[in-house]
């Protein structure tokens, strides 16, 4: 899936093949804000009013390729999870083991979006430092880039829910969803607070 070219990519989202839906699309999305992150500390490493940032930078820099490349990695694990619990929606529902299978099926289907979810949030840790270190040319980016992973946030998480929604183990259900709901109660509030700074700075 990561291997599209961005028109075939939205292309396939907008047809009626299942994936990639919107984990797939949140983890996407997220990845393009971690480029944004990572763009902020190209345009600012080097400049001489930034300079005694540039360790800093640099660590940022590296860890926002890696969460860029992370989340593309989950576009495709989000689509490799959703096919087994394709399968198993077709399944007899009285047939011996059904519970079991459709239940495995959806904690592996919930896996990726968990991922895109904490990997959003950690974008959003970045762009919260960016936002005040960043050159003030590219802030605009960082901003973008901590709306962007907020979005993503709130798709990863509605895609957690609607996995745990209908697994028979309700204690594994409802730790993962507390765990989702934390991230997201936090994070949501955080991204704003970034949104707010950048505002600041370009007033």
């Amino acid at each position: 899936m990561k291997e599209k070219d961005l028109k075939t990519f939205t292309e396939v989202a907008a047809s009626k093949d299942p994936v990639p839906g919107g984990g797939g699309v949140s983890g996407y999305v997220a990845s393009l804000a971690a480029a944004l992150a990572e763009m902020v500390t190209n345009l600012t490493i080097g400049k001489a009013k930034y300079i005694m940032y540039t360790s800093e930078l640099e660590a940022i820099k590296r860890e926002a390729d890696i969460l860029r490349n992370n989340l593309l990695d989950c576009v495709d694990k989000d689509a490799e999870a959703f096919l087994p619990l394709a399968e198993a929606y077709k399944l007899d529902k009285n047939s011996e083991g059904y519970t079991e299978k459709m239940d495995e099926c959806l904690k592996n289907a919930a896996i990726p979006p968990l991922y895109i979810l904490k990997y959003s949030c950690r974008i959003v840790d970045l762009d919260e430092r960016l936002a005040r270190i960043g050159s003030k040319i590219s802030v605009s980016d960082a901003g973008t880039s901590v709306m962007l992973a907020q979005g993503a946030m709130y798709g990863a998480f509605l895609n957690i829910k609607v996995n745990t929604r209908l697994m028979a183990d309700k204690e594994y259900a409802q730790n993962l969803e507390d765990e989702a709901l934390k991230l997201l109660d936090e994070y949501s509030v955080k991204a704003l607070n970034v949104y707010d700074d950048v505002c600041k700075r370009l007033s």
